[in-house]
């Protein structure tokens, strides 16, 4: 946290590459999954208003004030994330408590979890936009999604740093243009930042019926890959990470979670597209994947 200012934003540019890869790429399927699919969500301005209420609020509850406003203020020599914590117990608690040890397992095991699962859906999302230039690609769709995380996977092995400095870069970029896609569709639909009034999530809640327990699950893919600020914190420090978030990543997400629902409220998605991609000129569609 002491560094000095250039040095500050070196390691917020690797924290873009690594801590927020995975949260950053949330935009591609999180939404979709609450209006489409067999149980999608009627677009009405009430539900698109209600969820993306939701979303904001939780990118700021659970991102800006839970992780980077207190969870990060505990770590173990700088270190930070459920293993890390784990080796305080002994020094804190004597003899571990058997109920801690499982509890530190159990969330070791969400954390494997969230390994498996997160990169496969980022990487199939992105990819599977292909089919709205291309739909006769539709059969490679899966192929070239296991042929890019193998080569993520091998690439993963030179650590850290080197990924960083790759990647930072990358999503550099990447936030850019979502968040200009996202602005890009809020100047034509500017009633979708009646958003930012926590009384749609609220409402939202109050009377979604059956679909609210569908739609907190797309809520969450919002949130997911948030750990990563904490489990990340010993390789960029606590500082460089704030930096990271309050100027690049928290906006481009909002821009563009708020540019997608005012495409949702400007009237149907052509067929096989998803918000995301309905954002996106078709001549920067491929460049986008």
């Amino acid at each position: 946290g002491a560094a000095e200012p250039p040095a500050r934003l070196a390691l917020a540019l690797g924290a873009l590459g690594v801590v927020y890869g995975d949260i950053g790429t949330n935009p591609l399927f999180a939404l979709q999954e609450a209006f489409g699919g067999t149980d999608a969500l009627a677009r009405t301005p009430d539900n698109v208003l209600g969820v993306l209420s939701l979303v904001f609020w939780s990118l700021v509850v659970v991102v800006s004030v839970k992780y980077l406003a207190f969870v990060m203020r505990a770590s173990n020599e700088g270190e930070g994330g459920i293993l890390a914590l784990l080796a305080l117990v002994p020094k804190k608690a004597g003899d571990r408590p058997r109920w801690l040890v499982l509890a530190v397992l159990f969330g070791a095991a969400l954390l494997y979890g969230d390994g498996v699962i997160t990169p496969a859906i980022s990487v199939l999302s992105a990819v599977e936009g292909l089919k709205t230039t291309a739909p006769v690609i539709a059969p490679a769709v899966v192929p070239i999604t296991v042929a890019i995380l193998i080569g993520l996977f091998l690439a993963q092995k030179h650590g850290t740093a080197r990924i960083g400095s790759f990647f930072g870069p990358v999503m550099t970029v990447w936030f850019v243009a979502i968040g200009a896609l996202g602005a890009r569709q809020i100047v034509a639909s500017p009633s979708v930042l009646y958003a930012l009034d926590p009384r749609h999530a609220i409402g939202f809640l109050a009377h979604g019926h059956g679909h609210v327990t569908h739609v907190l699950g797309a809520v969450v893919l919002t949130i997911a890959g948030g750990e990563a600020l904490y489990a990340d914190m010993g390789h960029f420090g606590r500082r460089p990470i704030q930096l990271a978030w309050y100027a690049m990543v928290l906006p481009a997400l909002v821009l563009n979670y708020f540019g997608q629902g005012g495409r949702l409220l400007a009237g149907a998605l052509p067929a096989d597209t998803t918000p995301f991609f309905a954002l996106v000129p078709p001549p920067l569609i491929v460049p986008m994947v």
